[in-house]
């Protein structure tokens, strides 16, 4: 399968559909009678009211599934052009696959999943910082992105730290590239808050941020046997560092600085579930992205044919294993 998927083979478009619904059997098979999910923050649904059993439960996965496999596509697209592996292939897309499918709650539509694709975007835009003479535009369009994702989702919006993340490791010093990013997601909101007073609930406005003064979630809402499938997850990630710190210094100065914005990316992801109460584990599908790229770089490094295709088939059968167990 990896050794297939190392090439931009058209077959591989194909073969990628096929994996995409052979990794979502499990919800299809145990499908249950109604899946009402909230994809929009509460304070969206005054000018976006989509209800929650908007959606039958076969249309629910049905979208899920071929929103996982677009935003697969794209990423995979984003990766080969800025050149992050050593050669373009549909592993990023493969491992993008593999990642959404990791749990039950990531196999129907979340807000999160809808979010993905303002993050591929947003690590499209990053990659772009250090190729461009001034990055106010760039910066200004990611601050309006993390905006809108805020409205999807809040918990989002701790993707601003990223702003200034990406700022240091790309760019030398200039305040204006520091805040046009905020200047971009506070214009948003301000179009936000005039939808509000016209509808007179500008009293409501402040109730967006009420999540900022709630108090750090002490549990998630997980069923600990989950984590075992997060096991062969680790140990690629552990093999995919050892690889990344031993070709380190000999990529690119981009490349280098791509994996040290992906790995924050990928600790703001984890994190920001302290933002709001009550997340699931679906919020982890915020972290699908970065975690992609690296999984998918030590796939594309790795030697040892039988000993990576092993490694990837022990991944895909604890996947199942759990999903229908």
């Amino acid at each position: 399968m990896i050794n297939q998927f190392r090439s931009l083979h058209p077959l591989n478009l194909a073969l990628l559909v096929a994996y995409t619904i052979f990794m979502r059997m499990a919800i299809f098979f145990h499908l249950p009678p109604e899946l009402n999910v909230e994809i929009l923050e509460s304070y969206t649904k005054l000018f976006i009211n989509i209800p929650s059993d908007a959606l039958s439960a076969e249309a629910n996965v049905f979208f899920a599934t071929v929103i996982a496999l677009v935003q697969a596509l794209i990423f995979n697209r984003i990766v080969n052009n800025h050149g992050l592996l050593a050669k373009p292939t549909y592993l990023p897309a493969l491992l993008y696959v593999t990642g959404t499918s990791l749990f039950l709650q990531f196999l129907v539509l979340s807000p999160a999943l809808i979010c993905n694709f303002l993050i591929i975007v947003i690590i499209d835009k990053f990659l772009k910082l250090s190729k461009t003479a001034s990055a106010m535009s760039i910066m200004f369009d990611v601050g309006m992105l993390i905006a809108i994702g805020t409205l999807i989702y809040f918990p989002f919006i701790l993707m601003l730290l990223m702003l200034w993340l990406s700022l240091l490791m790309y760019r030398p010093f200039n305040w204006r590239e520091w805040i046009s990013g905020i200047i971009g997601f506070l214009t948003i909101f301000m179009f936000v808050a005039v939808f509000y007073y016209w509808n007179d609930k500008i009293d409501r406005f402040i109730d967006i941020w009420q999540p900022l003064t709630n108090k750090f979630p002490s549990k998630l809402q997980i069923n600990y046997d989950d984590y075992l499938v997060l096991i062969p997850v680790g140990v690629i990630m552990i093999l995919a560092v050892i690889q990344l710190r031993d070709n380190f210094f000999r990529s690119f100065i981009s490349t280098r600085k791509a994996f040290q914005m992906l790995f924050f990316m990928f600790l703001v992801s984890i994190f920001s579930f302290y933002a709001k109460r009550g997340v699931t584990v679906s919020h982890f599908m915020l972290c699908v992205p970065p975690g992609a790229v690296l999984l998918a770089y030590y796939f594309s490094n790795a030697k040892k044919r039988w000993f990576y295709e092993s490694l990837f088939a022990i991944l895909v059968i604890c996947i199942q294993y759990f999903l229908f167990v």
